[in-house]
């Protein structure tokens, strides 16, 4: 009988920290959980490794540290972000203009695939490339962290 009750005893305890690590794991879950309507979305400038006239929206995660992140830039017609790098890989979905991408290490606008809306890319780390938005133009970048950003001439960089 004592066997039966310290039995009941354990399994009564095991459900309470399995219960209380289920709460732990869907509070914590919750609180990771990020939905937004466009007009929810808050725009800011953006980075100073761009260009200025761009603005951004950080919807998930933060690009400084390691781990994933989703960032939104919005870009004004003629917009043009010069030739450069990173150091992973960029993934982008255009979600409304054209943004024209070129690979390589010069700007020629002639040389560019126009990526309109519902339009996505992959590059891996280290590929050159540069673009232009034709129109305003909103994309999304989902990458790792950190996130970094070399650009081939270093005068075109416009945090120097």
């Amino acid at each position: 009988m004592k066997a039966m009750v310290s039995a009941v005893s354990l399994a009564a305890i095991g459900c309470f920290i399995a219960g209380t690590a289920m709460a732990q794991t869907t509070n914590h879950a919750q609180a990771d959980h990020r939905t937004f309507t466009p007009q929810a979305i808050t725009w800011s400038a953006g980075p100073p490794s761009l260009p200025r006239g761009a603005q951004a929206a950080l919807l998930f995660g933060d690009p400084s540290k390691e781990g994933p992140f989703v960032l939104r830039l919005r870009f004004p017609d003629g917009y043009l972000v010069p030739p450069h790098r990173h150091g992973g890989a960029e993934i982008l979905t255009v979600i409304s203009g054209t943004f024209a991408l070129g690979a390589g290490e010069n700007a020629s606008m002639g040389e560019v695939t126009r990526l309109t809306a519902g339009s996505f890319t992959a590059m891996p780390a280290n590929m050159p490339h540069f673009a232009r938005a034709e129109g305003d133009t909103v994309v999304q970048l989902n990458s790792i962290g950190p996130w970094t950003i070399t650009y081939v001439n270093p005068g075109d960089d416009p945090r120097r």
